[in-house]
């Protein structure tokens, strides 16, 4: 089965006014494992798709599956718990609370599933490790760089043992050593835990690395494209 996967789904923005037709029968589906970029020109919906993808926001027809879970039917309250506990999401500009420390922003999804205080600091601490900032778990977001920033966002979306990871230009603000380090750690988890990435992005660091590119244009799929272990693209 699918981790996640859409039918058909359109994005009209301003129905009553002007509409924009942000998505158009985008029919989708992300398999376990997937290390996908969704590429495009500006404009193009690949961001809109993506908040589909985590059920950030609703499409106007059509239907998202995640899992087994068609997420067009949860209310409001029910997706925000579904949320909670099944995606992990890792934002352009890193979105950590300032001032909480680096285990305290990896700890914070983990209390709020209600996990408790000794397993949440001790895996808290496994995941800054695992990203390279063990020893800087007390710093706070001003004390690190912007690539120590996004690893402690990547452990924070790891946190809550995700079915997969949505990240929104997550290399957009980095120079090209932190870019490539992100990408790095990424990557590992990727091969060797099977973590499931998904990426929006313009950055051509990211979309060399995927092992799957679609391309979308005005609002639809334009190509998706896989690479094959000898490195062959196919349709």
């Amino acid at each position: 089965m699918a981790v996640i996967r859409t039918e058909k789904i359109c994005k009209v923005y301003n129905p009553d006014t002007i509409p924009v037709h942000a998505l158009k029968d985008v029919s989708i589906q992300v398999e376990k494992g997937e290390f996908t970029s969704l590429v495009g020109p500006s404009g193009s919906g690949k961001t809109t798709l993506l908040n589909m993808l985590g059920a950030l926001d609703m499409p106007s027809s059509g239907k998202s599956f995640i899992g087994d879970v068609e997420v067009t039917k949860l209310s409001d309250k029910e997706r925000i718990n579904f949320r909670l506990h099944n995606i992990g999401f890792v934002f352009q500009h890193y979105n950590l609370i300032p001032v909480f420390t680096a285990r305290e922003n990896v700890s914070f999804i983990m209390m709020l599933q209600g996990v408790a205080q000794k397993e949440l600091l001790e895996r808290a601490d496994e995941l800054l490790e695992s990203v390279g900032l063990g020893d800087r778990k007390d710093a706070r977001p001003h004390e690190l760089s912007g690539g120590q920033q996004q690893r402690v966002a990547v452990a924070r979306a790891l946190a809550s043992k995700p079915r997969f990871i949505l990240a929104d230009e997550p290399t957009a603000n980095l120079d090209t050593k932190a870019a490539m380090n992100l990408l790095d750690i990424m990557e590992k988890m990727n091969e060797e835990q099977k973590v499931t990435f998904v990426f929006s992005t313009h950055d051509q660091r990211v979309i060399k690395r995927a092992r799957r590119v679609v391309t979308l244009v005005d609002g639809a799929v334009h190509s998706d494209k896989t690479t094959t272990p000898d490195n062959t693209v196919k349709e």
